[in-house]
């Protein structure tokens, strides 16, 4: 099993305060399904309202961050799948729900983590 990274930039999820309660209603659907297939591990999105800062490895924080990752923002999933193939079926529900296109990535194995 992999961990795949389904996700989106807050600026793709473009819908009408009309719709939304429907997005609200079929996002929430779709990850519950995740959960009782068994292969949700984590969800949710970045708090936009809390400035990002950065940690050195000397301990000292910085405010801000890495200057290519200013824009990281939006809505995260996480799902333990057998294959990219099965990833990319959770994408398409997950991009349905959320009436926006979704990213997907694996994630390294790690036999530590």
């Amino acid at each position: 099993m992999t961990h795949f990274l389904i996700s989106f930039p807050s600026a793709a999820m473009v819908i009408s305060d009309e719709d939304f309660p429907d997005v609200v209603r079929d996002s929430h659907a779709v990850i519950q399904e995740a959960k009782d297939a068994g292969v949700y591990v984590f969800g949710g999105g970045i708090d936009e309202d809390v400035d990002p800062v950065l940690v050195a490895g000397d301990g000292t924080v910085t405010d801000g961050t890495y200057p290519q990752t200013m824009q990281l923002n939006g809505g995260y999933t996480i799902l333990d799948l057998p294959s990219r193939e099965a990833a990319l079926e959770w994408a398409k529900k997950i991009a349905a729900s959320c009436r926006c296109s979704q990213e997907v990535r694996a994630f390294q194995y790690d036999p530590l983590a």
